[in-house]
């Protein structure tokens, strides 16, 4: 008989040793690079907001620039509204930065784009993709690293999008659940209405991350803590955690399929080459 495991399992942990070991990551990583500071994406929602909190704590405010890049057309004004509001009440520089005719542009310029439905997913992931470029181009501009907001949750599903939102330099809440991620952020002193928000990339309108995965983060983290942290096996996890055997598929299914974006770029071995460019020398 496996050990129960519930959400406290995975969400008891000391949060002033973890406030403490990330931001150690964060200054470690900006003074080793010998950038100037950090740029960062702020949607108001919880990662990246319990990101800034943490790039303050560990470097000054001085030294954090955000940028707020909604689209109209799919990001509630409540967002925008949380997260200037978070800038401000911080005191950090920030920009908003509406992209919606970035959008627009590339609309008018692909000739398959068809309409904001039929191409919901894939314009969906444009506009990461263009607050990727917006956010390197503020790094290469003023000498700064991309701090990136993905927690380990989101990651190890995959919810993300690669070369956007998965476009960053360093990704200090990788480490976290999204539960403990919630946790984070109120032992930071978050207001609870970022903490306790439902995450959502908005990449389309009434965009919700449990609505579109169809799980929730609690039954995500159960699954990915029993699986990877403790080593049960998939049949075991069932009865461990109380999520019902095809959320766990769905959820390790989500894993393996994703692996391609955590792997990086893929590429042939390079040794035959060699040993092909030295054999010519040697002729």
């Amino acid at each position: 008989m496996v050990r129960r495991v519930t959400i406290e399992d995975v969400v008891d942990i000391d949060y002033g040793w973890i406030e403490g070991y990330l931001r150690r990551f964060i200054e470690s990583e900006l003074r080793e690079s010998s950038r100037g500071g950090y740029v960062i994406g702020l949607s108001g929602g919880l990662d990246s907001s319990t990101t800034l909190a943490l790039a303050v704590r560990s470097i000054g405010r001085e030294k954090v620039l955000a940028l707020v890049m909604p689209d109209p057309e799919v990001t509630p004004e409540a967002d925008v509204e949380d997260a200037v509001s978070l800038a401000r009440a911080l005191n950090v520089r920030y920009n908003v930065i509406n992209i919606a005719p970035i959008v627009d542009a590339y609309k008018g310029a692909i000739p398959v784009y068809e309409s904001e439905e039929k191409d919901k997913v894939p314009l969906g992931n444009l506009r990461a993709r263009i607050r990727m470029t917006l956010l390197y181009y503020y790094a290469n501009k003023l000498d700064y690293l991309v701090l990136g907001t993905g927690d380990r949750s989101e990651i190890l599903i995959g919810y993300y999008t690669k070369y956007g939102d998965g476009g960053v330099d360093i990704a200090p809440l990788a480490v976290l659940y999204k539960s403990q991620v919630r946790k984070l952020a109120l032992h930071l002193g978050l207001p609870e209405r970022i903490a306790l928000k439902p995450s959502s990339p908005r990449l389309w309108r009434g965009h919700e991350a449990e609505k579109e995965l169809g799980v929730s983060y609690e039954q995500v983290d159960l699954v990915l803590h029993s699986k990877l942290d403790l080593g049960y096996a998939e049949e075991e996890i069932p009865e461990a955690t109380g999520v019902p055997e095809a959320v766990v598929r769905r959820v390790l299914e989500m894993y393996r399929r994703s692996e391609h974006k955590r792997v990086g770029v893929k590429t042939p071995e390079v040794k035959p080459v060699v040993d092909l460019l030295v054999r010519r020398k040697k002729a």
